[in-house]
This record gives structure tokens, sequence and C-alpha cells, in this order.
């Protein structure tokens, strides 16, 4: 997925309401930014991140500039993260159909958004005649505490189990169900669940997998022109 025109680089002053972030650009410019992340962002909102943002010329937004990436540093060196919660199921589908996600290739029609279960919408449903119907919900991963090793969640989300649940049961009625992990870092090499900070979403994955739903963890590369997804990650038992 590439971005328009090249983001700009700025130094995070702070973030606040969960949905806004004051930054300084580099040019010395103060701007308020949507931070499009409702979730907390653990570890990546220190005052003075190097911070990458997007620009619109649109009368209609109240802020001109989108927050995506910020540099952060666990003693390797900077490593760009994406915090945009917006751009996962876009990036997973562009890779679904270029063939980079070969675990979910294979499949005749791929739609997104698509109502199911209870009240819900999966993100990428994809259908064949032959194969039959594949349900794939995305995460976005961002969450680093041990260098090289990502984790979901952030914080707790039972949002999250309400998803696994209903995968669950689209397993039981005959369906394949699929997580799909997207870890928006370039230093990440494995991914694990972070227990300790929700266990009631670790317990209900066990739950899932041992219904039938399957997990893939995919890095990302990224870039202030572009985010592609990258390669398959081990996903830690």
């Amino acid at each position: 997925m590439k971005f328009p025109t090249p983001l700009k680089r700025g130094r995070l002053v702070q973030r606040y309401k969960r949905f806004l972030a004051d930054v300084i650009l580099d040019d010395g410019t103060a701007i308020t930014a949507s931070c499009p992340n409702t979730g907390s962002m653990l570890g990546l909102t220190a005052p003075g991140s190097t911070v990458w943002l997007s620009e619109t010329a649109s009368a209609t937004r109240k802020y001109a500039h989108t927050w995506h990436l910020v540099e952060d540093d666990l003693g390797q060196g900077p490593s760009l993260v994406g915090i945009d919660t917006g751009l996962p199921n876009k990036i997973v589908a562009e890779a679904i159909a270029a063939g980079d996600v070969p675990e979910l290739a294979g499949y005749a029609t791929l739609r997104r958004e698509v109502k199911y279960g209870v009240a819900s919408r999966i993100d990428i449903l994809l259908e064949d005649p032959v194969r039959g119907r594949c349900y794939v919900e995305i995460k976005n991963v961002h969450l680093s505490r041990t260098p090289g090793l990502a984790e979901f969640p952030d914080c707790k989300t039972e949002r999250g189990v309400k998803h696994l649940g209903e995968l669950s049961e689209m397993v039981r009625q005959g369906h394949r169900a699929v997580m799909v992990y997207l870890v928006q870092r370039n230093d990440a090499e494995r991914f694990a669940f972070a227990a300790d900070l929700d266990p009631a979403y670790a317990k209900a994955f066990v739950a899932a997998k041992n219904a039938g739903v399957e997990a893939l963890a995919y890095s990302c590369r990224l870039s202030p022109s572009e985010i592609a997804i990258g390669r398959s990650l081990p996903i830690a038992s």
C-alpha cells in the first residue's frame, strides 16, 4: 500500500483524548494531527518520539494531518512502527490479491466488510465454488517489549474476544476461519500473545484454536512512502 505522497516527519509533543496528537514538524510548524488508533499504544507515545504523518488538502477534514508511523527503539536502533489501525485490512487485501499470502490463495473472490455473526462484519470474506468460504479477521500489531518479539493485544479487548468466538462459530458451521495478525514493525521476528495484558484474550485464542480457527502472523516492510506485507512470522504457542 503506497501513500499518495511521502509522509512528513515531526516530533511528538503529546497524544491525548486517544484521537489527537500534537506534533512539531521538521520545519518548526506546530500542528494537531488525528490519531487513527483507539488502543493504548503502549510504549509508542513518548514525547519527543519521531513520527511520520500524511497531509490532506480536504476542506471537510478538521485536522489536515494524520499520524501513521512512529520510530521505536528497543536498544537496537530506531525502527518504524505503524500505528494506523485503519490500514491493515487494505494491506492484507492487496497482499492476498497479489498472491503474497500463500495460505489464503486460491479463492475466486474477495469481499471486505461483509456482515456475519451477531451484528458484526468480517474484515475479508474469501469465496470459491470448490473451496467454499473463508472468514478472515485482521488485527493490527504494534506492541513490542522485547527486541524482535511482537505482541497482541496491548490492552484488554472485549471486541477481540467476541471476534474469536464468532470465527469459532463459522468453523462449527463448516467454513474456514483465519485470524491474521499483521505486525506493523520493521524489527519483528516472531509473534506472541500478551497474556499478562489481557488474559481473557489469550484464553479465548486457545479456545478458538481448539475449535479449528487458524492463525497467521505476517511482518510488514514500512517506509515513509509505503507499507507492504513482509514475511510469515512464527507464533509462540
